[in-house]
């Protein structure tokens, strides 16, 4: 009878501090393209500017609470 042989492997997760962070300009043009996919992507979805506005202010009340914690 044949006997299975198994290897373990160990996967190192990449650790955020190893990696440097994105230069500033490129995170604001991914900003740049994510917020015009996910309005695009409301509109399609039928979603009227006056609801994507409420979701807008929702997210800044969220990001200005997110503020006075620290």
């Amino acid at each position: 009878m044949a006997q299975a042989v198994t290897q373990a492997t160990t996967i190192t997760p990449v650790n955020a501090s190893v990696a440097p962070p994105a230069p500033a300009p490129n995170r604001e043009k991914a900003l740049q393209i994510l917020s015009k996919s996910i309005y695009k992507e409301l509109r399609e979805n039928g979603y009227e500017p006056k609801q994507i506005v409420a979701l807008a202010s929702e997210i800044i009340s969220l990001v200005t609470s997110d503020l006075d914690l620290d």
